[in-house]
């Protein structure tokens, strides 16, 4: 493979969240001085929005925003404020703000948004868990509940996942952290809890043991659960579902439907507007020179770390086009993730494969074998706050989350404590019949 000669070859990344910062910490790793990279972010600062689901429960959103500037130039890295609207592929060149910034290689990583309107009534009557002020609107609403159990009244909470959406682990999270919040503040007699999701089983793409988990856990917590739910419409004091059920709600908590947040014309993409790539390299289907990574591309799943995954196959493909070899990473979609429940916490190591199949898109992989773990203990708590800690200080100092010595270290621990936490699955099929 040829590498670029002559000039710095001129990388130009989309997006400020996980897989735009990652693509460009790494690539400046990989490359070093033969890439001019520049940043486009719309927002100043990275959120860091998985520990978002701390803010309802009574954290300062203000801790999760790592600025950018610093970073960005302890890195060499142009930073560049605005909002990318437009891609010239047959030019190369990204319209911004009037401005044309010509490039060699592409990252877009401007992820996702919500389209609440999908479902009739949505908007109207449900709190998102979206964005940081939807979280404060849920604080408002978790501590009302609290001062009507004071006063002896009981309120009825309604959690809902409709279609479409691409990742309610953090609502999963948030209904398992309120009831044992409830029950530390002495008010969890005077709310009914329920929860509904369009899935087939519990946080259905991450295969049988997560659902057992969850199964469990709404068991133990005294929790109404239903799956195979799939929503019709929300009114003012309930909602309609698909198979003739209707649950009543106080209120309703709601993780809406997915699309991209940037739509660019020209590149093929899906009918939500996600990039279609090629999985192991993320390059955009007829665009070799444009990849796309996090929640901006079509893979099913829009997760953090699978987003990191992308960032680090999308910046070894690069850096090594550069360099005429042979790229070292590919995207092999292993996630991780830890679950919150305040009382404890939930490992989940999941490899996951696509299927074809629109209606059931990822599935775990059938030859996991001890690669599928998953594991509750109060000590995972600790592993979720490290998680926590060292991904905004990572990017603060301009880093890679998944690089050197520090990933190595961070991978060795989660390793070993899901050794001791969690329980492989020898055989996936195993579990499936056993449920």
């Amino acid at each position: 493979m040829p590498g670029i000669s002559g000039a710095r070859a001129r990388v130009v990344v989309l997006g400020g969240g996980f897989g735009g910062l990652e693509t460009a910490f790494d690539l400046r790793l990989l490359a070093g001085k033969r890439a001019l990279i520049t940043l486009v972010s719309d927002q100043d600062h990275f959120l860091f929005k998985p520990n978002s689901i701390y803010v309802p429960f009574g954290l300062d959103p203000a801790r999760l925003r790592v600025p950018l500037a610093r970073p960005a130039a302890r890195r060499g890295i142009e930073l560049v404020g605005a909002r990318a609207h437009e891609i010239d592929a047959d030019a190369r060149k990204v319209i911004v703000a009037g401005r044309q910034i010509p490039y060699d290689f592409l990252v877009v990583a401007t992820g996702s948004g919500m389209r609440a309107e999908e479902v009739p009534g949505l908007a109207e009557h449900a709190i998102s868990t979206w964005t940081p002020q939807d979280m404060l609107g849920l604080r408002d609403a978790f501590e009302g509940l609290v001062a009507a159990s004071r006063r002896g009244a009981r309120r009825r909470v309604l959690f809902l996942v409709p279609p479409n959406n691409k990742c309610a682990g953090p609502l999963y999270e948030i209904v398992l952290m309120l009831e044992t919040w409830l029950r530390r503040m002495k008010a969890r007699e005077g709310a009914e809890i329920v929860w509904s999701t369009y899935e087939d089983t519990y946080i259905q793409a991450f295969g049988p043991r997560l659902h057992q988990v969850v199964e469990d856990e709404f068991e133990r917590r005294g929790i109404e659960g239903h799956h195979g739910h799939v929503v019709e419409r929300v009114e003012p004091d309930s909602v309609a579902y698909g198979n003739g059920a209707l649950l009543e709600y106080d209120l309703l908590v709601a993780f809406p439907p997915y699309v991209a947040s940037t739509a660019f014309a020209g590149l093929s993409a899906d009918d939500r507007g996600f990039l279609a790539t090629e999985l192991a390299s993320r390059r955009v289907v007829g665009h070799p020179e444009i990849f796309a990574v996090g929640d901006a591309g079509d893979f099913p799943v829009k997760q953090a770390f699978l987003a990191f995954l992308q960032a680090d196959a999308a910046a070894a493909h690069i850096a090594a086009e550069i360099a005429g070899t042979e790229p070292e990473t590919a995207f092999d979609p292993v996630s991780m993730c830890v679950m919150e429940q305040f009382d404890k916490a939930t490992f989940a190591q999941v490899p996951l494969r696509l299927t074809g199949d629109p209606s059931r898109p990822v599935e775990v992989r059938p030859d996991a074998d001890g690669d599928y773990r998953v594991g509750s203990s109060k000590a995972w708590r600790a592993g979720k706050k490290m998680l926590g800690m060292s991904v905004p200080w990572r990017f603060r100092h301009g880093q890679p989350f998944h690089g050197g010595a520090f990933w190595r270290a961070m991978e060795a621990g989660l390793g070993a404590m899901s050794g001791l936490l969690a329980r492989p699955v020898a055989k996936v099929g195993a579990d499936e019949a056993a449920r």
